[in-house]
C-alpha cells in the first residue's frame, strides 16, 4: 500500500513538474519608441514670435467670434450623428472596463432544482443502495428523487496579474475612446467653420456674377445701338450674347454649389435642409486670426488623435502581457454550500440534509498550445501595428501644421497680388467701357478686359476663404477645438 501511495505521488510530481515546463511563455516583442526624441524643436516657416500661447489652447469660442458661425457649431455639438455614435462607442468601452473588473471577483450564484435519478444495481453506486434504509426500516426507492438548494461560488485567482492586465489593457482603451471623441469635436468644428466659409465664398461670386451679367447686359446693348449706326457688326453683337449666356450659366451653378453646401451644413448640424443664417456682406473684410504655434512636442499633449494613439499603444502592449500569461497554469476555486434530500420532508432536517464542497483546481496547458500561441502572435502583431500607427500619427502631426503655416504664409502674399490684379482690371475695365461707347475700343477688348476683372474677381474671392480655411485647418492641427 506504500508503494502505491509512493508511486502515486510521484506520477503527480512528474506531472506537475511537466506542466510547468510546457507553460513557459515566449517572449514578446520588445516595442521602442524614439519617434518622440526626434521631434524637431521648431516647424518649419513657425512664426519669430514663439513666446505666444499656442492658438490649439484657445477655446473655440473665443477663436471663432462669427455670431453665425458660432451658433451653427453649437447646433453640430448637441446634434451631430457622428459624434453620437463616437459617444457609444466610449460607453461600449466603458463597459468593457465593468466586465473585466468584474472578472478578478468571485461569481456566487443561488439556485434551486429537482429531479430523479436511478443507477444500476451492479454499479458501485447501486450495490450501495441495497443496505441503505430509511426511517421506520423501508428500503430507499429504486426511482430516487433529489430536491436540493443552495449557494454556489467560482473564483478563478489572479495569481499571475492576467485578468488586472486585461483590465488594465480595457482601461487605456476606454481612454483612447475619450480622446477619440476629442478628436471627433476638433474635426466637426473644424469642418462647420471650414463649410461655413465656403458657403460665404459662394455668396460673394455669386454676387459678383450678377453684377457683371449686369454690365454684360449693357455691353450688349451698346453693340446693338453701334451696330445700327455701322459702328460695329453684327460678330460683335454675337459675341457679347456668348459671353452673356456664358455668366448666367455660371450663376445657375454657383446657385446648385450654394444649396448643396447648405445641405452638407445642415447634414453636419444633424437637421433636414434648411437656410443657413450667415452674413455674406462681410466676407472680404474678415482678418484672418493670427495663430501661434508653440513648440512641436505640445503636439503630444494638444492633439487627441496623438494621444488617442499612444493610449492604443499602450493597450496592445497590455494586451500581449495578458496573451503571454495565458501559457502560465491558472487556479480556480469551487464552493456549494445548501440543502440536499431525496424527499422534500427531509430537506430541512439539519444536519443531515446539509450538503457542502469546496474545491481548487490548478491546471495549465501542455499538449495543443496552437490556440494559445496564435492569440499571442495576434496580440504580439497589433502591438506593432500600434507603434507604427502612433509614430505615423506623430509625424503626420507635424508635417500638416508645417504645411499649413506655409500656406498661411504664402496665401496672404497671394490675396495681396490678387487684390492688386483686381484693382487694376476694374479700372481698366471701366476705360475700356468708356473707349467702347465711343468707338474708340473694339469689342474683343472690352470682352478680354470683362473676362479677366471677373476672373480676377473671383480668384479674389477663393483666396480670401483659402486664406481663412487655411486658420481654420492649423487650429484644428494644433490641438485647438475640444477643450
Amino acid at each position: 500500500m506504500k508503494t502505491k501511495f509512493n508511486l502515486i505521488y510521484i506520477g503527480a510530481a512528474l506531472a506537475l513538474t511537466a506542466m510547468l515546463d510546457s507553460c513557459k511563455a515566449p517572449m514578446a516583442t520588445v516595442v521602442e519608441d524614439h519617434t518622440k526624441e526626434e521631434i524637431p524643436q521648431n516647424f518649419q516657416n513657425q512664426p519669430t514670435d514663439a513666446s505666444k500661447q499656442n492658438t490649439g489652447l484657445t477655446p473655440w469660442k473665443q477663436f471663432f467670434t462669427d455670431p453665425e458661425l458660432t451658433q451653427l457649431i453649437d447646433i453640430a455639438l448637441k446634434n451631430n450623428q457622428d459624434l453620437m455614435i463616437t459617444l457609444q462607442e466610449i460607453e461600449i468601452a466603458k463597459a468593457n472596463v465593468l466586465y473585466k473588473n468584474g472578472l478578478l471577483k468571485p461569481t456566487v450564484t443561488a439556485g434551486a432544482g429537482a429531479g430523479v435519478e436511478k443507477v444500476g444495481r451492479y454499479t458501485s453506486s447501486g450495490a450501495g443502495d441495497a443496505s441503505t434504509k430509511m426511517d421506520g426500516e423501508k428500503d430507499v426507492p429504486e426511482w430516487l428523487p433529489d430536491y436540493r438548494g443552495g449557494i454556489s461560488a467560482d473564483w478563478e485567482v489572479d495569481i499571475w496579474h492576467k485578468l488586472r492586465t486585461e483590465k488594465q489593457s480595457a482601461v487605456a482603451h476606454y481612454l483612447s475612446t475619450v480622446e477619440g471623441k476629442n478628436f471627433v469635436l476638433s474635426q466637426l468644428i473644424s469642418e462647420v467653420a471650414g463649410n461655413y466659409y465656403d458657403l460665404l465664398s459662394l455668396d460673394n461670386q455669386l454676387e459678383i456674377i450678377q453684377k457683371y451679367i449686369v454690365l454684360q447686359q449693357r455691353a450688349l446693348e451698346i453693340s446693338k445701338i453701334q451696330k445700327q449706326a455701322m459702328a460695329t457688326t453684327e460678330l460683335a453683337v454675337k459675341k457679347f450674347e456668348a459671353e452673356l449666356a456664358k455668366s448666367k450659366a455660371s450663376e445657375f451653378d454657383l446657385r446648385q454649389q450654394i444649396t448643396e453646401k447648405e445641405n452638407l451644413i445642415n447634414s453636419l448640424l444633424g437637421r433636414f435642409p434648411q437656410p443657413i443664417a450667415r452674413n455674406k456682406d462681410t466676407f472680404m473684410q474678415l482678418i484672418p486670426q493670427t495663430v501661434y504655434t508653440g513648440v512641436p512636442s505640445e503636439l503630444l499633449d494638444n492633439r487627441p488623435d496623438i494621444k488617442a494613439a499612444e493610449l492604443e499603444l499602450q493597450s496592445a502592449k497590455l494586451d500581449v502581457e495578458a496573451a503571454r500569461k495565458e501559457f502560465y497554469p491558472s487556479l480556480r476555486i469551487g464552493a456549494e454550500l445548501g440543502l440536499d434530500a431525496f424527499n422534500p420532508a427531509y430537506l430541512l432536517k439539519m444536519p443531515e440534509s446539509l450538503a457542502a464542497n469546496i474545491v481548487g483546481d490548478f491546471a495549465g496547458p501542455i499538449i495543443n498550445k496552437t490556440a494559445i500561441q496564435a492569440n499571442f502572435k495576434t496580440a504580439d502583431a497589433k502591438q506593432i501595428e500600434a507603434l507604427y500607427e502612433y509614430d505615423k500619427t506623430i509625424v503626420n502631426a507635424y508635417l500638416e501644421v508645417s504645411n499649413l503655416l506655409s500656406k498661411i504664409k504664402n496665401m496672404d502674399g497671394y490675396y495681396q497680388l490678387k487684390a492688386q490684379q483686381s484693382k487694376a482690371l476694374d479700372d481698366s475695365n471701366e476705360i475700356a467701357n468708356l473707349l467702347f461707347k465711343n468707338s474708340r475700343a473694339n469689342y474683343l477688348e472690352v470682352l478680354l478686359n470683362q473676362r479677366d476683372a471677373l476672373d480676377a474677381k473671383m480668384e479674389l474671392v477663393e483666396a480670401k476663404k483659402n486664406q481663412l480655411s487655411a486658420v481654420v485647418d492649423i487650429y484644428k492641427s494644433l490641438g485647438g477645438g475640444w477643450k
